[in-house]
């Protein structure tokens, strides 16, 4: 029988809005923690009503805060802020994804909070850190790839190409941020002592970017973004296409040999005209048959060769369906959602939909009657439109 939550036990306190912050601690409320996101009381966060909108909420607003809490604060106001702070007082960490000074200004940065809760873990997510001259700098993700060497030109164009994933968001922030609280969670536990984390998505997606700095000063060391022939995409017959990885010698001459091509073999990693020549032979093959076709072709070849799946296609496809990576769960106002399963398989707990993304300020009296409040100043906050 699977252990209980890795997390259970850790109280979050969430700050965050949009996708990087809310990614971070929707891996931590999977794992267990119990995350209480403060939302501001009439909008609250902006990703509730971001496009397409399912029922009431935006669909991407509930694929993200799924297992969280939701506590509506005006932390303008001075006793929004005191809420906050008796909050922390209970809370192993806070995360928040303002720029940099808001918080202080707020009266709720680490500085304060450090002294009501020494133990307290303080995260903030942002686009360029809390230091350098960027640091007060709005941004989103395709600013953080463009000054960090992300956005290639498209084959064939001097135009970038943007990404249909948000890679600054996730990997430079969210993925980041999640790890560096479970590490100091970890030194949390065997020292009582707390830390405060800045976290640059800028920074994140640069320290993530080995295989370009590795070829910094090697003309033809950029070999992942379409200069080879046995690492590139194909077009098909019925306009679908092929993604090869055959980076391994022995990949690419099974390949050749699977497509009856054996005078390519040598040709592996080739640049320029000879990459190119050696293409454009691969790709009049591929265009005479359909996706279907070679995929039935090379299912029993193992030379990294797959097909270029659209979304719809992906959520069906055997070896998602086989990980349960597509749940669906029903939501009190927006019916049926869709959305991923924690990646993480682990022998010691199994992941589950303990709770929808909740309605705006739908756990504010449960939370603050857990910290001591009394009904009454609860009905007081709400007259004074300190909470919704």
């Amino acid at each position: 029988m699977p252990a209980q939550n890795p997390l259970r036990g850790i109280k979050v306190l969430d700050l965050t809005r949009l996708l990087p912050g809310p990614m971070c601690t929707l891996h931590l409320a999977d794992m267990g923690a119990e995350v209480i996101k403060i939302e501001e009381p009439i909008t609250g966060d902006y990703a509730r009503r971001m496009p397409p909108v399912q029922i009431e909420n935006s669909s991407f607003f509930l694929a993200v805060n799924r297992n969280k809490c939701s506590v509506t604060l005006d932390l303008t106001k001075h006793e929004g802020k005191n809420i906050f702070l008796k909050l922390s007082e209970t809370s192993d960490v806070i995360v928040e994804g303002f720029r940099p000074g808001v918080v202080a200004k707020l009266g709720i940065d680490y500085e304060i909070i450090k002294n009501i809760n020494p133990k307290i873990i303080y995260c903030s997510i942002t686009g360029y850190g809390q230091t350098g001259p960027y640091r007060n700098k709005a941004g989103h993700d395709i600013n953080y790839c463009g000054y960090t060497g992300i956005l290639k030109p498209e084959k064939d164009s001097k135009r970038p190409s943007i990404p249909n994933f948000q890679i600054a968001d996730i990997a430079g922030g969210a993925l980041n941020a999640a790890m560096a609280i479970l590490a100091a969670l970890v030194f949390q536990k065997t020292t009582d002592k707390g830390q405060y984390l800045d976290i640059s998505m800028m920074d994140g997606v640069l320290a993530h970017s080995t295989t370009s700095l590795a070829g910094l000063n090697y003309k033809d060391a950029d070999i992942l973004t379409g200069r080879l022939a046995c690492y590139n995409i194909y077009e098909t017959a019925d306009s679908r296409f092929i993604a090869l990885g055959a980076l391994e010698f022995k990949f690419w001459k099974l390949f050749c040999e699977t497509i009856e091509r054996d005078h390519l073999i040598p040709f592996h990693l080739v640049f320029g005209k000879e990459a190119r020549k050696v293409y454009d032979e691969i790709a009049s093959i591929f265009k005479i048959n359909t996706l279907a076709h070679w995929m039935n072709i090379f299912q029993d070849v193992d030379c990294c060769i797959s097909p270029v799946l659209p979304l719809n296609e992906s959520l069906n496809n055997e070896q998602v369906q086989a990980r349960n990576m597509v749940v669906n769960h029903n939501h009190t106002s927006d019916g049926n959602v869709i959305q991923f399963a924690l990646p993480i398989k682990s022998s010691g707990f199994n992941f589950k939909i303990r709770k929808p993304a909740p309605l705006l300020g739908e756990d504010t009296e449960k939370i603050l009657i857990s910290a001591g409040y009394t009904k009454k100043e609860i009905d007081d906050f709400r007259t004074k439109n300190i909470i919704k």
